[in-house]
C-alpha cells in the first residue's frame, strides 16, 4: 500500500503546530496503525529528521495512552477499537490519512502527536477510590453483590481513561470518563460511605479542569474504544442532585 500522511507537528507546547505531509510506500496492511507510524520515523531518522512524537504503551487496547484522531475520528474508524489495535487493512492503497492529537482546552499539546491528558488523573485524585478499610479479598469475596450492579459497576470500570470522549465531544466534556469513575463505585457496597463526597469533589475538579457542559450529543458512547453507555452519565447526574440537596439540608 501507498499512503499519504498528513501529520499534525507542532516542537512544544508554547510553538505553533502545522499539517506536514509524508508518503509512505510499502505499507503492509497487517501492520498497526502505530507500526506504520514507527516505520515512517524509522525512514525520518535515517533522514536525519526529528521522529514524530506519540504517545504509546501496551499496544494492547488496555493503556489508553495511544489518543490520536486519524481522519476526524478519535482512534480511526473502527468502533471498539484503539489506534494501537487499528490495522493498515482499515485503509485502501492511495489513501490520504490526516492524523492529529486530540484537541481539548484541557489537553494541551505537548509535542506532536501527545497530548498532557493529566487533567483525568487530578479527576480521580479528587475522589475516584474508597479510603476506608475494606478489608482484603476474602472480605471483598464474602459481600454478596447482585448480578445487575456487578455487570453496570464491571462495565463502567472498562473505561481506560484514553480520553476518546472528550476528544469526540463538541464541547470537550470529559461527562462520560467522570461517570464511569464515579458509577463503578456507585454500584458497589464499598463505594457507598464517600458516595455522597466522591461525586462532588469529582465534578467540582471536572470543571476546574476546563472541560466543557455535556449537552447529551452521545458522540462520547460512539467514540469510546470500551463502548461505555451514556447511561452512567444520567446516574451521575442524579447522584450529583442527590448529594446536592443532602449538603444543602445540612
Amino acid at each position: 500500500m501507498k499512503l499519504t500522511l498528513h501529520i499534525w507537528r507542532q516542537r512544544s507546547r508554547t510553538e505553533a503546530g502545522r499539517m506536514v505531509t509524508y508518503q509512505l510506500d510499502a505499507v503492509n496492511p497487517d501492520m498497526s496503525f502505530l507500526e506504520m507510524l514507527d516505520t515512517l520515523n524509522e525512514q525520518l531518522i535515517r533522514r536525519g529528521e526529528e521522529p514524530i512524537a506519540f504517545d504509546h504503551d501496551c499496544r494492547e487496547g488496555i493503556c489508553g495512552s495511544c489518543a490520536m484522531m486519524i481522519n476526524g475520528v478519535a482512534h480511526g474508524p473502527e468502533r471498539r477499537t484503539t489506534a494501537c489495535q487499528l490495522h493498515m487493512r482499515s485503509f485502501a492503497d492511495g489513501d490520504h490519512i490526516y492524523i492529529e492529537p486530540w484537541r481539548a482546552k484541557a489537553f494541551p499539546v505537548i509535542k506532536d502527536l501527545v497530548c498532557d491528558r493529566s487533567a483525568l488523573d487530578r479527576i480521580i485524585q479528587a475522589g475516584g477510590f474508597v479510603s476506608v478499610n475494606t478489608g482484603g479479598a476474602p472480605d471483598g469475596n464474602s459481600l454478596p453483590i447482585g448480578k445487575v450492579a456487578a455487570d453496570r459497576a464491571m462495565d463502567a470500570a472498562a473505561c481506560i481513561g484514553c480520553g476518546a470522549c472528550v476528544a469526540a465531544c463538541p464541547n470537550a466534556s470529559a461527562m462520560l470518563f467522570l461517570s464511569a469513575k464515579v458509577s463503578h463505585l456507585a454500584q458497589l457496597p464499598q463505594g457507598q460511605p464517600e458516595r455522597n463526597a466522591r461525586v462532588r469533589a469529582m465534578v467540582a475538579a471536572h470543571d476546574r479542569e476546563g472541560f466543557g457542559h455535556c449537552t447529551n450529543i452521545n458522540e462520547c458512547e460512539a467514540a469510546c474504544p470500551k463502548e461505555i453507555s451514556v447511561e452512567h452519565i444520567a446516574q451521575l447526574n442524579r447522584d450529583y442532585l442527590a448529594s446536592t440537596l443532602k449538603a444543602l439540608v445540612k
